[in-house]
């Protein structure tokens, strides 16, 4: 990954967070964290990773509501970055946030084991 791709991987981060937390009034968006994004070589499309506080309801709902909204979103961040070319935002779950707190579960379930 070329430097030019980090730096907008952290540009899409911290703005898309910003214009989420600040801009978007759906009540249907549930408590949502941006946890990393990836634009391709070509700077045409980025992968916006998402986690949803909540059951998979919640997490579904947030999801649509931020597929409806890549549009303004991607507009102001447009307007925020001083890119020729803005990418196309696509949204997905990021998982590893839930399997990191399974396997804590998991390790809690065992750790009694261990005492005795």
């Amino acid at each position: 990954m070329s430097t030019r791709q980090e730096k907008i991987n952290h540009l899409l981060k911290v703005e898309i967070s910003d214009i989420i937390r600040r801009e978007i009034r759906d009540p249907k968006l549930g408590f949502v964290t941006i946890t990393d994004a990836s634009v391709t070589k070509d700077l045409r499309e980025a992968i916006i990773f998402v986690s949803v506080l909540g059951d998979d309801e919640q997490k579904a709902q947030s999801l649509k509501v931020l597929w409806r909204a890549a549009g303004h979103i991607r507009g102001e961040f447009g307007r925020r970055a001083s890119m020729k070319v803005i990418p196309e935002l696509k949204f997905r779950m990021d998982s590893a946030v839930d399997q990191g707190m399974r396997i804590f579960e998991l390790l809690q379930q065992v750790k009694p084991h261990d005492e005795e």
